[in-house]
């Protein structure tokens, strides 16, 4: 009986492992799931920062501006009442009576300041989108560098740990050689030191961490639970267009210089709406007076003409307005050109840091240092030379992340420059 209870639980057993196998091959973003990716944070950024919300509203803002822009003006209605007073003897004027009149007043809008006016709120629409856009491209530039720099400080504090184990271990072999006798003591307190020296730069280095952990934090709101993890790495792959394929992408995607066209649009709309508002203005009136004997209706027009002042001051200050803004554009286009070719070449340096590091340097020190270890547990050489080449690899191995880091924030304000983000 218990034999054939061992076979069937056997068999349970088996069937068990075969069904998490199948869950796992059918499944395999579950298995797979370690973290967010760079793009998961960008997106969870761009929905829950405060301050695109608010970017968002500016859009609103405006289409409801398109609509006031666009209504027509509402008409005005008089009403007026009151009794007669008879001057002279009733006998002459008969009896008083009661007057009323109503006095109707439609505005007839200029239609070519009325066109400017609807054009101007359209093109604050283009600006208010525009900003949005530059709200959304510096922020997923911004989660995009606080990413890779929070991956920078990790792989920071993940060195000096190793190099705290490291200096603990050669601690403990010196100490056991002093309390044989075959070192001197001083050898012992040095190798206290360089431990204590070392745990301070670990702690040092997790602070950072934890502070690049909040910094991510805050820029999404919150959205991300407290302790998330990261699905990227320094030596993530860093693919773009060419530099000239840039400049050509930059002229038509880069938000500042969307914004300052849609500004210079609607500035110039705005000479059109002041300079068409010099026209005269029409108001048809229709007026409706009763008293006791008589009824009268007359009707009319009511024109403002614009003899003494035609809004010179309004119109000149519209077209200083225009030109200041048509100069800042080509000042921006200049200056946004040659952001992209800093951070280019920023980028390139980069690239060409990171392989010079990856190609020899850091494993020639890493070479060193085990040929170090291994004479310093043969006696063959002392404590300063374990020392000093585990210093050439701390070294090395900072400059390297370093660099990974430099070429990372590089390719972020190239994206920032032109816009490119994930989608919310």
């Amino acid at each position: 009986m218990i034999t054939i209870i061992i076979i069937y639980m056997h068999r349970f057993f088996i069937f068990c492992i075969i069904c998490s196998s199948i869950t796992f091959l059918h499944y395999p973003a579950l298995a797979a799931s370690s973290g967010y990716t760079v793009a998961d944070i960008q997106r969870i950024g761009l929905q829950a920062n405060g301050l695109l919300q608010a970017a968002r509203s500016e859009v609103d803002i405006a289409q409801a501006e398109v609509t006031s822009a666009s209504a027509f003006p509402n008409p005005e209605v008089t009403f007026m009442a009151g009794p007669d007073s008879p001057r002279l003897p009733e006998i002459d004027t008969g009896p008083s009576s009661m007057q009323r009149q109503v006095t109707v007043s439609q505005s007839l809008e200029n239609p070519w300041m009325r066109r400017a006016r609807i054009e101007a709120a359209e093109s604050g629409v283009d600006v208010s989108r525009a900003n949005l856009e530059q709200v959304r491209a510096d922020l997923a530039a911004q989660l995009r560098i606080h990413i890779y720099e929070f991956l920078l400080r990790r792989g920071l504090a993940e060195m000096e740990s190793d190099i705290f184990e490291l200096m603990r271990e050669i601690q403990q072999r010196i100490k056991l050689s002093v309390e044989l006798g075959e070192t001197a003591r001083f050898e012992l307190i040095r190798a206290d030191t360089e431990v204590m020296t070392a745990a301070s730069r670990k702690e040092a280095a997790l602070l950072d961490t934890e502070r690049a952990r909040i910094a991510l934090l805050q820029l999404t709101a919150g959205a991300l639970p407290p302790e998330f993890t990261v699905a990227a790495s320094l030596d993530d792959p860093v693919e773009q267009p060419t530099l000239d394929a840039l400049r050509k992408e930059l002229s038509t995607q880069n938000p500042e210089i969307q914004r300052l066209e849609a500004e210079q649009a609607r500035a110039r709309l705005r000479i059109d709406q002041e300079r068409a508002s010099v026209l005269p203005s029409v108001d048809i009136l229709f007026s409706n007076f009763q008293d006791k004997q008589f009824v009268s209706n007359t009707a009319g027009l009511s024109v403002r003409i614009p003899l003494f002042y035609q809004r010179r001051g309004e119109i000149d200050a519209a077209v200083s307005s225009a030109a200041k803004i048509r100069q800042t554009l080509d000042y921006r286009r200049y200056e946004v050109d040659r952001l992209l070719e800093s951070a280019w070449q920023a980028k390139e340096i980069a690239r060409r840091r990171v392989e010079m590091f990856e190609g020899g340097i850091v494993k020639e020190a890493e070479t060193a240092l085990r040929v170090a270890e291994v004479a310093f547990r043969l006696g063959e050489r002392g404590f300063i030379e374990v020392l000093d080449t585990q210093r050439v690899l701390r070294n090395a191995r900072s400059e390297l992340l370093q660099a990974q880091f430099e070429l990372q924030s590089a390719a972020a304000e190239i994206d920032r420059l032109r816009a490119y983000y994930p989608q919310e």
